[in-house]
Parts: structure tokens; C-alpha cells; sequence
């Protein structure tokens, strides 16, 4: 594993942490089941990049928009980090791209959209890939008592059991 402080300069270029940021970080790379309630703006997704960073495996990162994945996947990359989306807005190039990277094993953050669980092939393909982290951006879309809930999210659950790995759970208004 590598030093969580050291990659938050050299790979984020933040000089530290913001307040509470070091203690999810610190829960989620020791493999933690943990729900994090930050402010919008707080710093949420650095809680679970970073850990993936410094965990073996690839980390699964479920989110209801493909214009936030495709937001962090390209700051990823821009920072030197291998991290690829799989959504219906990727062109056949870009699937096939992000494939043949999870293939090769290159990739540290897989992100997918919640919709992509009720597929029979994504639990072979996660399990393949050798997934050892489940988190949830926008983690209130779970409840079905909230404004933006999506029913696949209700598989989560039976997906970290599945894979037998630790999940994390980031939102603003849970």
C-alpha cells in the first residue's frame, strides 16, 4: 500500500487534507465499511480515489451521472491515474478502450452507472477484474424515500456480499 499524504501531494497536488477528509480516507483504505456526509464542495470523491490508489484491486465507483463520471475519469487521467467509465454514453471505441485496460489490469477506478448492476454479466466481470472496493458517489440516490432514488441501486447490497468486499457510501443531503 502506499502512504495516503504522499499521493494526496504528489498525485492531487493538495499540500493536505481538508477537515474530516483524513478520517474517512484513513477508514476506507483500511477497508472499512463507511458512510461519509460531506458538504458539496467537501472533497468527497478524493475519499475514495485516494484509497484506491492505495489498495490492491480495482475500485468500482457507482454514480447516477455520466457527466460527473466523465468529469472524474478525465481529472483522473489528467493526474497520471488509470481510471475508465463504462456508460451508455461511451462510444464503441471508448468501451472497447476501457475493456482492454481492465484486461491488462491498468486500471485502478471503474466507474459505472447503477443501471449496469441489473446486468447478468457486470458480477463475472467485476469478480474477473479482481474488484476490491464498492463506492457510492451520490449515495442518498439509494433511498426510496429521496427525490433522485434509482431502483438499481437497491442491488448494491447483494453485489458487495457477492463480491465479498468493503463499500463506501459519499453524499451531500443524505
Amino acid at each position: 500500500m502506499s502512504d495516503p499524504e504522499t499521493l494526496l501531494r504528489s498525485v492531487f497536488g493538495f499540500p493536505g487534507f481538508r477537515p474530516g477528509q483524513a478520517e474517512i480516507v484513513e477508514a476506507v483504505t483500511a477497508g472499512r465499511n463507511t458512510l461519509a456526509i460531506m458538504p458539496t464542495g467537501g472533497g468527497k470523491s478524493l475519499c475514495f480515489q485516494l484509497p484506491a490508489l492505495c489498495r490492491d484491486g480495482v475500485t468500482v465507483v457507482i454514480s447516477p451521472l455520466i457527466a460527473l463520471m466523465r468529469d472524474q475519469v478525465r481529472s483522473l487521467r489528467a493526474a497520471g491515474v488509470e481510471a475508465g467509465a463504462l456508460t451508455s454514453g461511451n462510444t464503441d471505441a471508448e468501451t472497447e478502450e476501457v475493456f482492454a485496460a481492465l484486461d491488462e489490469g491498468r486500471l485502478k477506478l471503474l466507474y459505472i452507472a447503477p443501471e449496469r448492476l441489473a446486468s447478468a454479466a457486470t458480477l463475472p466481470m467485476l469478480r474477473r477484474i479482481g474488484t476490491a472496493l464498492i463506492a457510492v458517489d451520490e449515495a442518498h440516490c439509494v433511498s426510496q424515500w429521496g427525490h433522485d432514488f434509482r431502483p438499481d441501486y437497491l442491488r448494491v447490497g447483494d453485489l458487495r456480499r457477492s463480491l465479498g468486499v468493503p463499500l463506501a457510501a459519499f453524499t451531500a443531503t443524505a
